[in-house]
């Protein structure tokens, strides 16, 4: 069975809505997007690259497809190893309002029973299947114990409102596999349910 596992930026009040730009998601009058910025540091980008590479299938919901979508879709195969293997892995987007996922080339849409397809997908041959951002479809694998792993970047600061990586009410119990503090303040974090 593959691993599921879900990277995200996150502040230390659990927010990870918006990290990357100004207006990446205003849901809920959100006004802070892009907090992350002032934090950047090489070691983020060569973590997201390790875990991107021990994966083969991405797994998305809807507005974290279409961002990501946007920015890859155009590239030309081989303009980067990056969007190369973004755009030539095959990609699962999570929407009950999508009709097609023919925006982005190797997309697949789900439309309806995400617990019974995720499970599917895990069980089927590859590697790694890597979520990021896609703030419900991470809430509802997290419910459903569908996660085995947490990739985290845990940014030095609190929001106090946005869009949160736990449900509420969902008691999680997390082994810390590893752990490194950035020169930014930034702390990169990988955890394992315990089960």
């Amino acid at each position: 069975m593959r691993n599921l596992i879900i990277s995200e930026f996150i502040t230390l009040d659990g927010i990870i809505q918006a990290p990357g730009g100004i207006d990446e998601d205003v849901d809920g009058g959100f006004a802070h997007g892009g907090w992350t910025l002032p934090y950047w540091h090489d070691a983020i980008g060569e973590h997201f690259g390790a875990l991107q590479a021990a994966a083969d299938t991405f797994l998305l919901g809807r507005r974290t497809w279409e961002i990501h979508g946007a920015a890859f879709e155009p590239m030309a195969d081989g303009a980067d190893p990056f969007f190369d293997s973004f755009n030539q892995s095959p990609k699962y987007v999570v929407s009950t309002t999508l009709t097609t996922a023919a925006a982005w080339r190797n997309s697949h849409l789900i439309r309806e029973n995400v617990v019974e397809e995720v499970r599917r997908l895990k069980a089927l041959p590859g590697k790694n299947i890597l979520l990021d951002g896609s703030s419900v479809l991470a809430q509802t694998l997290i419910a459903n114990d569908l996660v085995d792993e947490l990739v985290l970047h845990v940014y030095p600061l609190v929001l106090g409102s946005g869009k949160r990586l736990f449900p509420p009410g969902k008691r999680v119990n997390l082994e810390l596999v590893e752990s490194q503090a950035l020169p930014t303040g930034v702390v990169y974090q990988r955890l394992r349910p315990i089960r």
